[in-house]
Parts: structure tokens; sequence; C-alpha cells
């Protein structure tokens, strides 16, 4: 197998065609600037050192130390070994509310923003596990499907807003029942669900849901977003503004807690309550933890060897024959008989 560890920087190639477009169109303008003093064979007479074709030679020879370079700084790897490795650890799937709700800033910097910050340092500490990704407010969505792709899951959610879920309200029971179909079918792994939400004005039975999942073997937590005296929820596209009710009152979204805990205690897992300095996924990484680990199992290509060093001598020969390469005639050279003859002037010698 070959592969280079770093393919983007292949794009520099495109430099090597433009340096030949340049070069080419530098030619033809030295020409041109050469013809108007006067006929080139004249002038050629005139310059006996000019070559034209050594001038081309090293300018060849750069190009292909450039185009070693190139590859070698892209880093090129071979390797053939297929070894199987096996990892410990659980299925996790977070269920993230996206509702307009989540906009309040009661947490900082909002409620949606600072559990995505949370989420994303808890994915840099997983290992072995994998982890799936879930949005809802008025329906629920796969948003990342269970993988161990780390990268990935922060490129996702990354891309979180509240206009990813075109209907309101907060169906906590759907997203649950998603999560629950959505682990990796056929397998003995230990699985758990994280529901982060503020559980305001939820639209279904999600209890109900919670004790079905943890019929399946899977546990159920919540994590509540949002302080006990709530907060206003901004207007999209009107900075400072705030979503009024029919009085002209602005609406103050309060977390609901006992919902929540209703929800985990159903699921027998735990509730979080969040703060402004704690949003509490560590705490549900530590009960992660406690829960037995399953072994899985992946095919990868592994010992990949670094071969990035003999691109780079490459270019460091054809560098080193650009030096060696006189860019004119040598004159020494040029006094060189090699048929041995002698040059005799004409006339008579005297």
């Amino acid at each position: 197998m070959f592969r280079f560890a770093h393919p983007e920087l292949l794009y520099l190639l495109i430099i090597i065609p433009l340096l030949i477009v340049f070069y080419v169109v530098a030619r033809i303008r030295k020409k041109k600037a050469i013809a108007e003093f006067g006929s080139p064979e004249l002038l050629s007479t005139l310059m006996p050192l000019q070559s034209y074709k050594r001038e081309t030679l090293k300018f060849i020879l750069v190009l292909v130390a450039l185009f070693f370079v190139i590859l070698g700084v892209a880093g090129p790897q071979f390797g053939s070994k297929l070894q199987q490795v096996k990892k410990e650890g659980v299925e996790l799937i977070i269920a993230l509310d996206v509702s307009n709700s989540m906009m309040a800033q009661d947490i900082k910097p909002s409620r949606l923003d600072a559990a995505k910050q949370a989420i994303s340092r808890m994915v840099e500490k997983l290992s072995d596990d994998k982890v799936g990704l879930i949005v809802f407010a008025g329906d629920a969505y796969v948003q990342l499907p269970i993988t161990t792709d780390y990268s990935s899951a922060k490129l996702f959610l990354s891309g979180i807003n509240t206009d990813i879920v075109p209907i309101q309200g907060t169906a906590i029971g759907t997203a649950i029942d998603l999560a629950a179909k959505s682990f990796t079918p056929d397998t003995e792994a230990s699985k758990a669900i994280i529901v982060i939400t503020d559980g305001e004005n939820h639209q279904d039975d999600a209890i109900a849901a919670a004790k079905a999942a943890r019929e399946k073997g899977i546990y159920v937590h919540t994590i509540g977003m949002g302080l006990a005296q709530g907060g206003p929820i901004p207007e999209k596209g009107n900075p400072g503004q705030y979503m009024r009710d029919g009085s002209g009152n602005p609406i103050i979204s309060k977390l609901d807690e006992e919902t929540l805990k209703e929800i985990a205690k159903a699921g027998e897992g735990i509730f979080v309550r969040a703060s402004n300095s704690n949003v509490g996924l560590n705490t549900l990484l530590d009960e992660i933890d406690r829960m037995d680990k399953t072994l899985l199992e992946e095919r990868v290509f592994s010992d990949y060897a670094e071969k990035y060093q003999y691109f780079l001598i490459m270019a460091l020969i054809f560098v080193l024959l650009d030096f060696m390469v006189l860019g004119r005639k040598n004159k020494n050279f040029l006094k060189i008989n090699i048929f041995g003859s002698e040059t005799k002037s004409v006339g008579t010698n005297r």
C-alpha cells in the first residue's frame, strides 16, 4: 500500500506548469529583445559563451528538484501489513436539543454554544469508544452515525445551529427512540444515551421512551441546560432583541428540571444540572467509564513506513547537478581542438 500523509500538499505541484509558462514567456521576450539589436546569427558571434541549451537544462533540473521536494513534504508512506486492532469501549449517542429556547443566554455564551463546547471537549477525551450525534427540536435527525472518527464528530458538531431542524418544539421522546435505533446492530457493547436539553415544552412521552430504551439495555442520562431563573430567548437576526409573548413581554425560558430527572430515572441514568462553569459531561464520563467495556474490533492498514527521505535525496541530487552545470559555455573548452589540427591564417608567412 502507498499513500501520502498530507495529500493536500500535492496541490503545490501546480507551481511547476506555472513556472514552465513563465520561463517560455521570458525566453520569447528575451529573443525579441535581442532581435531588436540586429541579426541573431551576427549577435551570437559577439556572445560566444551564451548557451540557451544550458539555461534550459538548468531550468529543467530545478523543476525536477522542486517536484521531488513537493512529493517529499507530502509525506509518502509505504505499508502493506493488514492487522486487526482490538479496542475496548462503549457506544455513546448524544441527543442535542437545538430548539430556539437553547439560545437563551442564562448559561454563557448560550445554552447551545456551551453544550457544543462541552461535547467537543468530551470527544477529545474519548479513546476507544464509539460516539454518535442526534439533533432534535420538534423532530429528531441523525447528524452523525455512530463512529470512532472523532475528527468527523467535531466537524459535524461545529455546523449545528437552531436552523438545522425546521420544526420547533422539544421532542425528547422522539430523540430517545431514534437514538435507541442508531446503535450498532447485533453488538453486545454497552450503550448509553445522553440527552442535552432545557426540557421546556416537551411534546411527547419521553419517560416512556426512556423506559423502552432501558429495556433494550440502553442507559439514558440527561443534562439540564439552563439556570433556575431562566433567561429570555434572543430574536434571530435582531441583536439585543428578544422573543415576546402576545402581551409584548419577553418570553422567559426556564429549565424543566423535574421532567429531566424523571427521564433519567426511567432510563436508570443520572441527571446533571449545567451551570456557567460546568455543563456536566465530565460527571457523565465518569459514569460511563464505570460501564462494562466491550471488545470492539476493526480492520485497519498499519505499519506505514515514512519514505520522504528518498524523495528529498533525489531533490538534493538534482540541485547539485544544477550547480555543476554552468549557465554559459566554458571559455577554456573553446580552446581545445579535439582533432589536433592547427588553424592557419590566410596569406604568405614571411
